[in-house]
């Protein structure tokens, strides 16, 4: 999220780690939907607690998941909330069942081999190379070589398999549609319609189910928005930011 987070300009932007990944350790409470509710709703009050202001919630992919039900569960206390390649469809349902399938299985053998043998497969560079040319959508081979290089140095930075397995599990097991009856709450959407994992027919019906929702298509992207198209991401947060609060 760098990308979007450098193009906004308006005001401060925080790039927390999931938990059990990048510098964050593992929650002890685990890698469930709900410890990482839990969490993100801790992590927001104290950033509103250092900043002497509400932070606005922010969340691409997974994140999308984690984002909007933390909202549909605490509508007294979130305002407005913007998802990002939301994951609208079941990931064991449409076009990305194979990968995903494929991908479940692999680290389920990452997690169950000797400790070197299973981080070596997890962090196998190859197979990271492989899932990063299969979710790059751009034709510019600069920044194909910068989302490439991003994936190669972060993606593996786990700190260690088990909550790497369960993170995953869970983000294949929940949905952003699955609380859309909840989102009461102004909402930015932003999606690609070229995204193979969170595909633009199931974002569109989440979209008319929001009852208060602005949503920006990009067209020719895929499920990189925040790489491929990071300033008009940023663009469309400012927008949404400045007509929602800053009025």
């Amino acid at each position: 999220m760098d990308l979007i987070a450098g193009s906004i300009t308006d005001r401060e932007v925080v790039v927390p780690d999931l938990p059990g990944f990048g510098l964050t350790a593992p929650l002890g409470s685990g890698s469930s939907l709900s410890a990482f509710v839990d969490h993100l709703l801790a992590l927001r009050a104290e950033v509103g607690r250092q900043r002497g202001v509400t932070p606005i919630l922010v969340g691409h992919s997974f994140g999308s998941i984690l984002v909007s039900h933390l909202a549909a569960s605490h509508r007294d206390v979130i305002d407005e909330i913007v998802l990002i390649n939301p994951i609208t469809s079941p990931a064991l349902e449409g076009p990305a069942r194979f990968l995903t399938a494929v991908t479940r299985a692999y680290y389920a053998v990452g997690a169950r081999l000797p400790e070197r043998a299973g981080r070596s497969l997890l962090g196998n560079p190859v197979i990271v190379r492989a899932m990063s040319v299969a979710m790059a959508t751009t034709g510019d081979p600069g920044l194909r070589s910068y989302i490439h290089d991003q994936h190669a140095r972060h993606f593996s930075s786990f700190a260690d398999r088990t909550s790497l397995s369960e993170a995953f599990a869970t983000s294949v097991a929940h949905t952003v549609t699955e609380v859309a009856d909840h989102l009461s709450m102004p909402t930015l959407v932003i999606a690609g319609d070229h995204d193979a994992i969170a595909p633009i027919g199931p974002t569109r019906a989440f979209v008319e189910k929001l009852p208060d929702v602005e949503f920006v298509e990009l067209g020719g992207v895929g499920h990189l928005v925040h790489y491929e198209r990071s300033e008009e991401a940023a663009s469309a947060i400012m927008d949404f930011c400045h007509r929602r609060i800053d009025r």
